[in-house]
C-alpha cells in the first residue's frame, strides 16, 4: 500500500505561489465568517444564539415532512427539525428570534396533536438557552480553538524548531478558517458539534504536518548542502503515499458518517470531511512552503543590510 503512488518527483515548491493565492482567498473568507459569528450573525445554532429544543417520541414512525407541515399550518415560528435513526423520534429546535412569542412549546405540542391525527407522542426532553448563555458559549468556543492552536505552536516549537512551530500554527489557522468560511458561505448551521469538528481538524492537520516536518528534519541532518526548496520537495514526495493513503482512509470513514450518520451528525461529518481535504492540502502546500519562504526572507535580510 505504501507504494500506491510509487516514487514521485512533483515540484510542490514551484507551485507554492499559486497555493498562497488560493490560501489567501480561503483565509479572507474565513475571517469574514469569523467576524459574522462575533457579531452574532450567520446561521448560528441555538447553543450560540439562544432558543429552545424539544425531543419528542411518537408511538410509531413519523415523517419529518408531516411534522414540518403541521407546524407551518399552525403558524408556529420557523423551526429546525432533525430525525434520529429511530424514525419515531424527532428533535425540534427554534431559535431565540422566533421564541419571543409566549408559550412556544405548548403551541408546538398543540399543532402536532391537531394536524397529525392518530399519532400520540411524549416529550422526552426540552431545553431553553437564553441569549446570555448563548453568547457565553460562543466566546468559550472561540477560546477553545485559540488555546488549542497556541498549544500546537508550543508543542511544535519544542519538538522541532520555532520556525516549524510558526509554520504549523499558521497552517492550522488556515485550515480552521477555510472550513469555517465555507460552512458559513453555504449557510450551514454552526453548532457545538461543528466546533468539535474544527478542533478535531486542528489535531488531524497537526498530525499530517508533523509527518512531513519529521521527514524534512531527518533530511536536514544528512543533506545540509541541498537548497531548502529541493530538500522540502524531496521530503514531501517521500511521504506522499503515506499522506494520501492516511487521508483517503480517514475521508472514507468521514464520508460514511456523512451519508449514513443521520441528520444530527450531518454538519459535523461534512465539516470533518472538508477539513481532511483542506488539512492534507495545507500540510503539503502551506506549512512546508512557509518554511521555504521563512529561510528565503532570513537570507535576504542580511544581504540587503550589507548593501
Amino acid at each position: 500500500m505504501i507504494e500506491l503512488l510509487g516514487k514521485t518527483k512533483i515540484d510542490f515548491m514551484g507551485k507554492r505561489r499559486y497555493a498562497f493565492a488560493l490560501s489567501g482567498l480561503l483565509v479572507l473568507l474565513g475571517l469574514w465568517a469569523f467576524l459574522q459569528i462575533l457579531r452574532g450573525q450567520g446561521n448560528l445554532g441555538i447553543e450560540f444564539s439562544g432558543g429552545i429544543s424539544m425531543q419528542l417520541k411518537f408511538d410509531g414512525p413519523v415523517e419529518v415532512g408531516k411534522v414540518r407541515e403541521a407546524l407551518r399550518r399552525a403558524d408556529v415560528p420557523e423551526s429546525n427539525l432533525q430525525q434520529f435513526s429511530d424514525p419515531s423520534r424527532i428533535l425540534i429546535r427554534v431559535k431565540r428570534e422566533y421564541t419571543q412569542q409566549e408559550r412556544v412549546m405548548e403551541r408546538i405540542q398543540a399543532a402536532l396533536r391537531d394536524h397529525i391525527p392518530g399519532r400520540s407522542f411524549v416529550v422526552e426532553g426540552s431545553d431553553e438557552i437564553g441569549p446570555a448563555i448563548g453568547k457565553g458559549l460562543r466566546k468559550a468556543a472561540i477560546w477553545a480553538i485559540v488555546i488549542s492552536i497556541i498549544g500546537i505552536l508550543a508543542y511544535i516549537a519544542w519538538r522541532f524548531e520555532f520556525r516549524f512551530g510558526v509554520a504549523a500554527t499558521i497552517a492550522t489557522f488556515h485550515d480552521v478558517l477555510a472550513v469555517l468560511g465555507v460552512l458559513v458561505l453555504m449557510g450551514r448551521e454552526i453548532t457545538l458539534l461543528v466546533v468539535t469538528a474544527l478542533l478535531t481538524l486542528a489535531g488531524y492537520s497537526l498530525t499530517d504536518t508533523v509527518v512531513v516536518f519529521d521527514r524534512i528534519r531527518e533530511n536536514l541532518r544528512g543533506r545540509r548542502k541541498d537548497p531548502l526548496h529541493v530538500l522540502v520537495n524531496g521530503s514531501i514526495n517521500e511521504v506522499l503515499s503515506r499522506t494520501v493513503i492516511t487521508s483517503l482512509t480517514t475521508l472514507l470513514a468521514s464520508l460514511a458518517l456523512l451519508i449514513l450518520g443521520g441528520e444530527v451528525l450531518r454538519d459535523f461529518s461534512f465539516a470533518l470531511s472538508l477539513g481532511i481535504v483542506v488539512g492534507t492540502y495545507s500540510s503539503i502546500f502551506v506549512a512546508s512552503s512557509l518554511l521555504v519562504e521563512w529561510q528565503a526572507r532570513v537570507r535576504t535580510k542580511p544581504a540587503s543590510r550589507r548593501r
